[in-house]
């Protein structure tokens, strides 16, 4: 059985960058991420199954009434993107560890359904000013969504307590240390059923 390792953060804190981090640097870790659910169309060459699994919006709204989603989120009117419970254990009997990437209520919702099967992090940015200037830099954004970020991050960071771990993403390679050690400490532990 596989691990099940929850990654939340405001916009802009790095928490992309340390899970590739993860998945491409520490092979050793047998992460991979839960393939998520989405009521879009394909884009370019993405496959049913590998990047997403594409349904139908009434499809997606079948299974919201099974309680086939551990979360999800209606983004836009019609647009869908959720996780499925069987997905993640068909790759947790796998023996894959599964690494969700999720807002905050869906790390939150995924924790409380799993216990002590999952891990949550919560990735942290040193302070609201340097997640301002971290989102100025990337040049991406206009204003107008840089203060939705801002605003959201300020409101996503009173959930960070209901985290397991938090880790603060000041000195990204002392951040990636940091994430690395607690899911090596996780996975180890889970093992040894400690």
């Amino acid at each position: 059985m596989g691990k099940l390792i929850i990654f939340s953060a405001p916009s802009g804190s790095g928490k992309s960058t340390i899970i590739n981090y993860l998945l491409q640097e520490h092979p050793e870790l047998n992460l991979t991420f839960s393939i998520s659910a989405t009521s879009r169309v394909p884009r370019g060459s993405e496959q049913d199954g590998v990047e997403y699994f594409f349904l139908t919006p009434e499809d997606f709204r079948q299974k919201i009434d099974n309680e086939e989603f551990l979360e999800y989120e209606e983004v836009y009117p019609g647009r869908f993107y959720g996780t499925l419970k069987a997905q993640v254990e068909k790759q947790s009997e796998a023996g894959q560890n599964v690494v969700f990437d999720v807002d905050v209520k869906g790390g939150i919702n995924i924790k409380k359904y799993y216990g002590d099967r999952a891990l949550s992090v919560f990735i942290q940015p040193p302070s609201i000013e340097e997640l301002r200037r971290r989102l100025e830099l990337r040049g991406t954004e206009t204003p107008e969504v840089i203060n939705d970020r801002i605003a959201r991050a300020e409101f996503e960071l009173g959930f960070a307590e209901q985290f397991d771990k938090v880790v603060i993403n000041d000195d990204l390679a002392i951040a990636e240390a940091e994430t690395l050690h607690i899911i090596k400490d996780f996975i180890n532990e889970k093992e040894n059923g400690l």
